[in-house]
């Protein structure tokens, strides 16, 4: 797989929320309302609920189901070895699919419990591509690109009427490894800490918490520069923004001045955060954030490329959860295990949208921080 960007990518990590940790994403594109929206008290499981279409044991049998594929995910993907092209899971058939660049590892793959499928680029080719079209930039009328690993191609989103032509040219990629695809998308940044509480910033604005680390916690790149203030929904918590990028990459670590203990919660959930294991794509995800609270969907594709106001941002996950201004930095996580981010996206809670969230295990590595798990 490709290596994340120092700093930028902010790989999966156990989701580690406690209420002292709420974050509420700041808005940067626009003026975020000072408290967050009603509506927004689902848990976790209710949100599966309602977001897939599950009954309360549908939910609960598709978060065992996945943690039982994460395993098996990690097997299959040590047996597939330099040919693994990426990991695909149904939350329909509940099967996990391992995709291979050279059929001499299907054998492997599928003697440690995945199915197997062949492909001729993978993650790995799809990211070569996708860092030719990063070197170019995006063009106006692009909003972006992402790796579609399912079908083995990388889309680029083009606005009505508008051409990807100049970008495909100048990558000196061929044409045949893209898709092209009109989109009315706007992403938009979702600035407004227990992982999806809120938080305020010294400067102004709101945003959301991620996960709870030893010393602070996680959110947002975009919510706050380095130096600048932040203090919890009730008052009583302070911190400081220690590291932080944006544009290029969206995450932010905020050390604890005061008062601010992590807990391994997210505000919403009975389930704790244990983990940081990877969801492969397709696997079920959900969202807390201050000014929506829950909200689930599935990861759609990782590695994608997004075009903000504000600046280019890389390797994001895209998934088909809403999001509104405010959720900025909140957590996605999958089961118990912590996936990410949320950084911007396009759509509401209304009619439905695409967010984006930057991976939390890049950003752990990248700082040296240690999620709270206990």
């Amino acid at each position: 797989m490709r290596p994340s960007p120092v700093i930028s990518a902010i790989g999966t990590g156990a989701l580690a929320f406690g209420l002292a940790f709420s974050v509420t994403p700041g808005a940067t594109a626009a003026a975020v309302p000072a408290e967050p929206a009603s509506g927004g008290s689902a848990t976790m499981l209710e949100a599966l609920e309602r977001d897939l279409g599950l009954t309360p044991f549908g939910a609960e049998a598709l978060l065992e189901a996945q943690e039982s594929a994460f395993a098996t995910d990690t097997e299959a993907t040590e047996a597939a070895g330099d040919a693994y092209g990426g990991s695909l899971f149904d939350p329909e058939t509940q099967e996990l699919t391992v995709l291979v660049t050279d059929a001499a590892a299907v054998d492997a793959v599928e003697a440690a419990g995945a199915e197997a499928t062949v492909v001729s680029y993978g993650t790995e080719g799809l990211a070569q591509v996708v860092d030719e079209l990063d070197a170019v930039g995006a063009p106006e009328g692009v909003v972006g690109w992402y790796p579609d690993v399912e079908r083995d191609t990388v889309v680029i989103q083009v606005t009505e009427g508008a051409s990807a032509d100049g970008l495909i040219e100048a990558s000196g990629v061929d044409a045949s490894a893209f898709e092209v695809q009109e989109t009315v998308e706007a992403p938009r940044l979702l600035a407004e800490i227990v992982g999806g509480e809120a938080y305020h910033m010294g400067g102004g604005g709101r945003c959301s918490i991620g996960f709870a680390v030893q010393g602070g916690f996680v959110t947002a790149g975009h919510c706050g520069t380095v130096g600048t203030t932040a203090e919890s929904s009730d008052g009583t918590g302070s911190g400081v923004f220690e590291e932080s990028v944006f544009p290029g990459s969206d995450g932010a670590y905020v050390a604890a001045t005061s008062d601010w203990t992590g807990t391994n919660r997210v505000e919403g959930s009975s389930s704790t955060v244990s983990g940081s294991t990877q969801a492969p794509i397709g696997s079920a995800v959900c969202r807390s954030g201050s000014t929506t609270g829950w909200h689930c969907g599935t990861i759609e594709a990782r590695g994608q490329t997004v075009s903000y106001p504000e600046g280019t941002v890389e390797d994001l996950t895209r998934t088909d959860v809403c999001a509104e201004p405010g959720d900025s930095g909140g957590s996605f996580i999958s089961g118990s295990q912590a996936q990410g981010v949320t950084s911007g996206g396009s759509g509401d809670c209304t009619s439905g949208g695409t967010t984006y969230y930057q991976e939390v295990g890049p950003l752990l590595s990248s700082w040296g921080l240690s999620l709270v798990t206990g």
